[in-house]
């Protein structure tokens, strides 16, 4: 179902290729405006009371698409190294885990879609993050690392809302 959330979650996706611009101010302000646009979507979907599934994929989708296309545009330059951009996607590697669990349990009928608070914290953390590389900002290996531990607690957490 299209309606006025799932058109600004849409606005991620053009975003994410004003990365191909080198400007430092194109860069943090589409940042910026995915950030906003993050924000709004799910105000806008719960105020018109218009949630949907497609909205519960297509939010964070777009939120992946973004980073995933930041992280490659800062990969090709040189910014940030392999393993730093596999530990900002980890979580998406635990979700990929939690969806195997779901399918060889036959549990994925029926789940429920619906936003984390791990799933929350570690987006905020990667827009942090991308803003940051984004002014030359080198981050230590632990804020790498905390990536891997909210990918971590989002899956406990979706285990125990799975299993509560």
């Amino acid at each position: 179902m299209f309606n006025l959330s799932n058109g600004v979650s849409f606005l991620r996706a053009p975003l994410a290729f004003l990365f191909l611009s080198e400007s430092i101010f194109i860069r943090v302000a589409a940042i910026a405006l995915a950030m906003l646009t993050d924000c709004i979507d799910g105000y806008l979907a719960r105020r018109s009371k218009s949630t949907s599934q497609f909205g519960a994929i297509l939010d964070p989708a777009m939120d992946k698409f973004f980073v995933f296309f930041a992280l490659s545009i800062f990969f090709v330059e040189g910014k940030i190294e392999l393993w730093q951009a596999c530990a900002m996607i980890s979580r998406d590697f635990f979700l990929c885990l939690f969806a195997a669990y779901l399918s060889l349990s036959n549990l994925w009928e029926n789940y429920k879609y619906k936003s984390i608070r791990w799933g929350k914290v570690s987006t905020a953390l990667q827009f942090i993050v991308l803003i940051g590389l984004s002014v030359g900002i080198l981050f230590p290996w632990y804020v790498y690392v905390a990536f891997i531990c909210t990918g971590s607690l989002a899956f406990l957490e979706l285990l125990r809302l799975r299993t509560s």
